[in-house]
């Protein structure tokens, strides 16, 4: 990969309908770029907490009251 294909990470502010970089960039003049959004801020990742983002997950593949009966049983022939 040439040097000129890497990518790169910048923090920006979004400010009257634009992206404005929070630090200098080495881009010549109409240069085209791709660019992911990743908010930092913590009022836009409400709801994505590990917990509520994986609420759910075994649902129907693990019978839970099995579970608790044989954990339980492993710990009576443990003592």
């Amino acid at each position: 990969m040439k040097k000129e294909d890497m990518g790169s990470t910048i923090r920006a502010r979004f400010s009257d309908g634009t992206l404005k970089p929070l630090e200098a960039l080495e881009l010549k003049e109409g240069e085209e770029v791709t660019i992911t959004i990743v908010s930092s801020s913590p009022s836009s990742r409400v709801g994505t907490d590990w917990l509520e983002r994986t609420a759910g997950g075994w649902g129907g593949l693990v019978n839970a009251e099995e579970l608790k009966r044989e954990i339980y049983d492993s710990r009576m022939i443990a003592t």
